[in-house]
């Protein structure tokens, strides 16, 4: 049964949570939009395949998000209750940091949930979606290899050329087709107009051409055959485009795939390590998201007659510097240097008694705060920075206050 207290913090932690995932997520994918938005249109592709591949890569924004909305959303939460006071009397009152947890832990087991489904399940599918998406891309199987004002090949033994293009592909204009045969024969035709029509076959379309000519030409002629035509059906065999490979990359597989490959004994070893890395490296990741209520409680509490955000900075750095240390460890694990097992979990485990340290200063220590040193040096560097730049901003020739009056 949540109090009042409770639904109170539930309330306070809720909106910045869901406002920084969303930010979050959004610098995230406008930051990829750019160079997507520059690898589509180097590739000829539609417009649109840059929001499905986008749409791809939301679940692993995700994953990266949800750990830092759910850090600051109980960081800022819990400083404003610090800052109004408001803590003072929840802690005068009796109520201790652990019970103040409760509910910022509500909302960590439930994110850690379904971050676990996004890691575990939905990222390894949406990621290999967008590599086949990629794929297509550089393949042509999205339409992407016909360009206009280039010359095209299509297959081994067809050249295309087309000036220009309107509504949207539907009427082509300034066409030279050149196409040679097994025999040694060769079909030449320029044409003023022309479209794509499907047919019956998947692997064969007719490129319907108006007001051209077409020049055939084989080792037999003595000359040329040259002819004029109004309208002519040109039948063009599409070429085989390779498949895309299925999802054999271990960052591609499910937690349950994961989980039998690496105990499968005919895995390779060098297979083996990549397949244990990744898969510790998920979950260690998402085992993080337990002990973020206590860092975020920790760094959100900033010294008596302070008003410093360094906590919230702080909070961003350590969160990422975890990261960044996993994503190392998984890189050592997989190549074999280290066991998956101790370059994942003991970062894990050094991280989070750093975290219990912090959580048992700012709660069992009377007056106790875990960053006050940093806080210190802080607002030391801060106060010297502030008088260079003001010693920076005066002008030669005049005096200060203390000047003048002396």
């Amino acid at each position: 049964m949540l109090t009042a207290t409770d639904r109170y913090l539930a309330r306070l932690i809720a909106l910045p949570m869901l406002g920084t995932l969303v930010i979050s997520a959004m610098l995230l994918v406008l930051d990829k939009m750019l160079s997507l938005f520059d690898f589509v249109a180097a590739e000829g592709g539609p417009v649109s395949v840059v929001w499905r591949m986008l749409a791809n890569m939301m679940p692993e924004y995700l994953s990266l998000g949800i750990p830092i909305g759910l850090m600051l959303g109980i960081l800022l939460a819990f400083r404003k209750l610090a800052m109004s006071s408001e803590l003072d009397v929840m802690r005068a009152v009796g109520l201790s940091y652990g019970r103040l947890l409760r509910v910022p832990y509500m909302y960590a087991i439930a994110l850690a949930l379904l971050n676990f489904g996004i890691v575990g399940f939905v990222q390894p599918l949406s990621r290999h979606a967008y590599e086949a998406l990629r794929f297509e891309l550089r393949s042509g199987a999205l339409g992407a290899s016909i360009k206009v004002g280039e010359f095209t090949n299509l297959g081994k033994r067809m050249t295309l050329r087309i000036e220009r293009s309107l509504d949207e592909g539907r009427n082509l204009q300034g066409i030279f087709v050149r196409a040679m045969g097994k025999d040694g024969q060769t079909v030449a035709v320029t044409a003023a107009q022309g479209e794509f029509l499907a047919t019956d076959d998947p692997d064969t379309i007719i490129f319907r051409l108006r007001d051209g000519v077409l020049v055939n030409d084989a080792p037999k002629y003595k000359s040329p055959r040259i002819l004029s035509f109004s309208s002519h059906d040109l039948p063009i065999d599409l070429p085989q485009i390779e498949k895309f490979r299925g999802r054999d990359v271990d960052r591609e597989k499910t937690i349950p795939e994961l989980v039998m490959i690496g105990h499968d004994p005919g895995t390779p070893d060098k297979l083996r390590n990549e397949i244990r890395a990744n898969f510790h490296f998920r979950m260690v990741e998402v085992a993080m998201m337990l002990l973020l209520p206590l860092a975020a409680l920790a760094f959100a509490i900033p010294p008596k007659r302070s008003t410093s955000a360094l906590g919230v900075f702080l909070s961003i750095v350590f969160i990422v510097t975890y990261h960044k240390v996993n994503e190392y460890g998984q890189g050592v694990g997989s190549l074999g240097k280290i066991d998956p097992i101790i370059a994942l979990w003991g970062p894990f485990l050094l991280f989070a008694g750093l975290i219990l340290w912090m959580y048992h200063v700012i709660a069992h220590r009377p007056g106790g705060q875990p960053i006050a040193a940093l806080e210190y040096a802080f607002a030391k560097i801060a106060k010297q920075a502030f008088r260079l730049l003001g010693l920076f901003r005066r002008r030669p020739g005049t005096k200060t206050m203390a000047e003048g009056a002396a």
